[in-house]
């Protein structure tokens, strides 16, 4: 049985509004859901349309270690409660794992077992229910060896089985009424690190207030990128020369020197998502 259907508030290509149909169709056939939660677009579409077609028989869960930054947490909170969907948290311990702590080019591998190894005695202690998440059709042709990881643990992926990418998650957020749509993509702290550079609590807490301190500021898509102690910031290339307007750079400066970084550097090239992995 279906529940209240989230209504469309500005129209859809027929393409996109046969990608929601099936969408619907995908997850109304599970008869209870958990979604590996983490507050992007995706991972909030797939939950959205579960607690529409599921009701109370779904519910979003989110992996809560030092490499989420306590801002996501806080985002996730507020869209789950906006969704009225059940939201859980549970406490992993990936920096425990010397195949994550060691920052090796397969991390997210162990990150993700780690994550689905608290999920599936969930699910299974709910009469079986069926983990989803929020991977699109973009991430299959990108690095994500956590891809291998959620397919060893039977996770389901209905964005990607439908073929549905990242444009069109956001097109369908959009059209939802969902106020998140155009949110950034935010892969977890550990992602700031070049691969082989040790992972540590301390240094993913130096990165989240590094990047906290720029969000406060404004600048809502960032990475602080961490090589050694020195910091490389990158924000949208439209963006740069704010952050050499002379006030906010020695503020800056001084900022990410209190923080513990001994260097602070601009990256030209500006953002761009998973850089790391041009090595």
């Amino acid at each position: 049985m279906a529940f209240e259907t989230f209504r469309l508030l500005e129209p859809l290509s027929i393409e996109d509004e046969q990608r929601l149909q099936q969408l619907r169709k995908w997850i109304l056939r599970c008869d209870r859901v958990f979604v590996a939660y983490s507050g992007g677009v995706d991972s909030t579409l797939v939950a959205a349309i579960a607690r529409e077609q599921l009701g109370d028989q779904a519910c979003a869960i989110t992996g809560v270690s030092p490499s989420l930054a306590p801002h996501l947490l806080a985002e996730a909170r507020q869209q789950a409660h906006w969704l009225d969907i059940q939201h859980r948290e549970v406490e992993t311990r990936e920096l425990e794992d010397p195949a994550y702590s060691s920052n090796p080019r397969d991390r997210c591998y162990a990150c993700k077992r780690e994550l689905h190894s608290h999920l599936a005695p969930i699910a299974q202690a709910a009469q079986g229910a069926r983990v989803l998440d929020g991977v699109n059709l973009d991430d299959l042709g990108d690095h994500r060896p956590g891809l291998e990881a959620a397919i060893e643990a039977g996770v389901g992926s209905p964005l990607a089985d439908l073929q549905i990418d990242k444009s069109c998650v956001r097109r369908l957020s959009r059209a939802l009424g969902f106020p998140w749509w155009d949110k950034p993509a935010q892969p977890c702290l550990a992602s700031r690190f070049p691969y082989g550079e040790a992972i540590s609590h301390d240094r993913l807490r130096q990165v989240g207030q590094a990047e906290a301190w720029l969000i406060q500021r404004g600048f809502a898509r960032v990475r602080v990128r961490s090589q050694g102690l020195s910091a490389r910031i990158e924000i949208p290339q439209e963006r740069l020369a704010e952050l050499l307007v002379p006030e906010l750079r020695k503020d800056l400066v001084r900022a990410m020197l209190e923080l513990g970084f001994t260097s602070v550097s601009l990256d030209l090239e500006g953002l761009v998502s998973g850089k790391l992995n041009r090595v």
